[in-house]
């Protein structure tokens, strides 16, 4: 394992805002990192290296509780605010959480981020700029 959690904390320490978002992808993609899984209820994150070796973050925060119901339309306006700098990471959690969205699949080498929801269905898949 090439990366640990506190490297990756040290380049998240750098994003303000979603606006943020691309640089850190590549920064993390630099320390060997292929993909991460991000869950809402409580923050923690597993970040993969391409052998598929993991380390997570645990617990962030308070637990948030997942809307049974998802909202994309809703999810979707949330989310470009979020990508424009206009929330920050905790208000987006929020919003996932009333909106449906129990967390996100990032792959750094498709440069995808898939969204799914409390059955971890896809409900959205975007293509990330790099």
């Amino acid at each position: 394992m090439k990366f640990t959690i506190e490297n990756i904390k040290a380049e998240h320490q750098k994003v303000k805002s979603g606006a943020d978002f691309p640089q850190y992808i590549q920064a993390i993609k630099a320390l060997g990192v292929s993909h991460y899984k991000a869950y809402v209820p409580d923050g923690n994150t597993e970040y993969f290296n391409a052998e598929n070796a993991a380390v997570q973050t645990g617990r962030k925060y308070d637990t948030l509780t997942v809307s049974d119901a998802v909202n994309l339309e809703k999810f979707k306006e949330r989310l470009k605010l979020h990508q424009q700098g206009k929330t920050d990471y905790m208000t987006f959690c929020k919003d996932c959480a009333e909106n449906g969205i129990k967390g996100w699949t990032m792959d750094l080498y498709a440069m995808t981020c898939i969204y799914f929801d409390r059955n971890e269905t896809v409900v959205l898949a975007e293509q990330v700029p790099g």
